[in-house]
């Protein structure tokens, strides 16, 4: 039985019709002191596959105390699009060569990072990718 969340859309692979293929490279939009420096969306075979990579333009995102992974506040770096959003929350991690740690994202495309690795943190200009797959 499918459930059907708001912001879903119906498609041939929400319908369970795995042999229509569907890409996306536009839609995501960046939240406050990001920029989206790339999106994609992918679904294939009824398995879906969105990678973001977001750039820090706002202050640096830093460790809320030394050595916790914590990030005060949890931010989030950008929303998907409606049709690339999970149909449950799912969680992931997410990295940029140097600095990674754990996200969120739940059923309204909304990309929360929860926790961070590294003294040094995510740095204005740097990068995270996100990626993430469902079926």
């Amino acid at each position: 039985m499918t459930t059907w969340l708001a912001g879903m859309r119906v498609t041939a692979a929400r319908l369970n019709d795995h042999s229509v293929e569907e890409t996306a490279d536009t839609g995501a939009v960046a939240a406050t002191g990001w920029t989206i420096s790339s999106f994609e969306g992918r679904r294939v075979s009824g398995v879906t596959t969105v990678n973001v990579l977001v750039t820090r333009t706002g202050a640096d995102v830093a460790q809320s105390a030394a050595d916790s992974g914590n990030i005060a506040g949890d931010p989030t770096a950008c929303t998907l699009p409606v049709g690339w959003r999970p149909p449950s929350t799912a969680n992931g991690n997410y990295g940029n060569g140097t600095v990674d740690g754990e996200y969120s994202i739940n059923t309204a495309g909304v990309v929360t990072l929860r926790s961070i690795s590294g003294a040094s943190g995510i740095v204005t200009g740097t990068n995270a990718r996100i990626c993430c797959a469902w079926i």
